[in-house]
């Protein structure tokens, strides 16, 4: 029997003026977790599809399945030779149910007459939910089904396919610390059943309670694999980015000024419930709490995205009435949302439009767009952010996770801003552009600005922030300084029950 159950060697991938894998190696054992880690446009999401079967490699490299040769020229290719894929950001068919999403193109059948088994169909369904632990029924409708409830329909449709190789693709990004522990569970189940796993993600914490062991891509090239026991935060973080890494959050040297944003008795039912707290210039005020707390609702009513039932929100001393999101952004407040593909950019718009879309007006001049002004303040900001792109001309669906964050950062610098909601800054960006958006938080409230971030990672909340305010259940538990403030203080309060308040 072959060491190997996968294995790469020498493949590449060219497009047009790019080189997306360079000579890429990689091998998986039978029955490991081995994590690929990398940071944004290190090649990862092209070595996904080479092995999935959606793109073809360069000729000259080798594709290996048990030792042998692999012809895998189509997704259906790569189907039937066992290998599937579970990506961060689930596609599936909303309106079918939950059991005709997971047989979806290899149905169950009779076995004269060529129709759906439904009978069959549901009761595999049903069998394979249970041994996942899911506590919904094969009959449910798909899209009505919470991330994490998709993302388990897809590890049970790759059961059902009988997949030896599955690729999990930043599985845990857009789930909850209670979620991510369910699907660290699946995936061990998985592992110990025989199936072999890529796990992508930028978390620490999902490649040291997961991986046997870890590869690291660079720049489209194979940098090393180790073994997990073997490696340390350090010289995985200077494998992915090619330099040391000497402090990954920002010195804070400035001090803070007088309050420019007061929130008091903030209500929407259903959604929280009497929220109060305040902002000072030149601070970063951290909204914390687990998925569900009422966080980005929160700051969605501040921002005038959707309405509240009671309280006063004061800018500068002044009460404001309730505000529309153009209204909120002409008042000096900026919203950079969790969620920046469907909410804060037009993917299909070049960086340009994308960075002056909020303050158009202000390139207006007599019933036309002054292009020339529109472009040249595009320019400055994306220097100024160090947005990796050939020119302000190319699109944004071709920027990594991170620089497309970037170019929202840069859309609300379009506009005379005093305060910045930034809701999940860094989700799903890789280490590099993490330490750079960092630095532009860091430079932003240097300037002045009062900055609210909200953020599930603990290690960011404690590290970028000046104070902490904790949310659970629509409710503020706590209110701290960051200094001397631990993250058991955090999760205690974030996971308090209310009669202990």
């Amino acid at each position: 029997m072959t060491e190997h159950i996968l294995e790469l060697r020498h493949v590449s991938k060219t497009f047009p003026g790019i080189k997306a894998l360079d000579s890429v190696h990689f091998a998986l054992r039978p029955g490991e977790i081995h994590a690929l880690m990398g940071e944004n446009g290190a090649g990862k999401s092209t070595f996904i599809k080479i092995i999935t079967g959606v793109l073809l490699p360069d000729s000259g490299g080798d594709f290996l399945l048990d030792g042998k040769p692999a012809d895998i020229k189509t997704p259906l290719d790569a189907q039937a030779l066992g290998i599937a894929a579970v990506y961060q950001h689930v596609t599936c068919f909303p309106d079918l149910s939950v059991a005709e999403n997971i047989f979806m193109g290899h149905e169950k059948t009779g076995k004269k007459v060529r129709y759906i088994d439904w009978r069959s169909m549901n009761r595999e369904a049903e069998e394979l939910l249970e041994s996942l632990g899911a506590n919904f029924a094969s009959r449910a409708v798909m899209g009505s089904l919470s991330v994490a409830q998709q993302q388990m329909v897809e590890i049970a449709k790759a059961i059902s396919a009988h997949s030896r190789i599955i690729i999990m693709d930043e599985p845990t990004a857009p789930l909850s610390q209670r979620e991510s522990e369910e699907l660290y569970r699946i995936t061990q189940g998985l592992k110990e059943q025989g199936a072999a796993i890529i796990f992508i993600s930028h978390r620490f914490e999902d490649i040291y309670r997961l991986a046997d062991r870890i590869t690291v891509l660079r720049d489209g090239k194979y940098i090393n694999t180790w073994d997990t026991p073997d490696v340390d935060n350090h010289t995985l973080v200077t494998a992915m980015v090619g330099r040391e890494i000497v402090r990954f959050f920002p010195e804070r040297t400035h001090a803070t000024g007088a309050e420019v944003l007061r929130v008091e008795g903030l209500s929407r039912t259903g959604y929280f419930k009497d929220v109060s707290f305040c902002l000072r210039k030149g601070e970063i005020l951290a909204l914390t709490g687990l998925v569900g707390a009422g966080r980005t609702e929160v700051c969605e009513a501040i921002y005038g995205i959707s309405p509240y039932d009671a309280g006063t929100i004061t800018l500068d001393g002044k009460a404001l009435p309730r505000l529309s999101p153009a209204e909120a952004i002409r008042t000096g407040i900026g919203y950079l949302p969790e969620d920046r593909l469907k909410q804060g950019l037009i993917l299909r718009w070049e960086i340009a439009k994308n960075i002056t879309l909020s303050a158009l007006k202000n390139f207006i001049r007599r019933g036309w767009v002054d292009q020339k002004k529109e472009q040249k303040t595009a320019k400055e900001l994306s220097e100024k952010l160090d947005v990796k792109a050939v020119s302000v001309y190319d699109l944004v669906s071709s920027l990594s996770g991170g620089n497309q964050q970037k170019v929202i950062v840069a859309k609300l610098l379009t506009s005379a801003m005093q305060v910045i909601i930034l809701d999940e800054p860094t989700k799903g960006v890789d280490v590099g552009a993490k330490t750079a958006i960092y630095g532009i938080m860091n430079d932003l409230v240097a300037l002045g600005y009062g900055i609210i971030m909200v953020s599930s990672e603990m290690a960011e909340v404690l590290g970028m922030s000046d104070r902490i305010v904790v949310m659970r259940e629509g409710r503020v538990t706590a209110s701290m300084d960051t200094h001397g403030a631990t993250q058991e203080a955090v999760l205690h309060a974030a996971m308090q029950d209310e009669r202990e308040e």
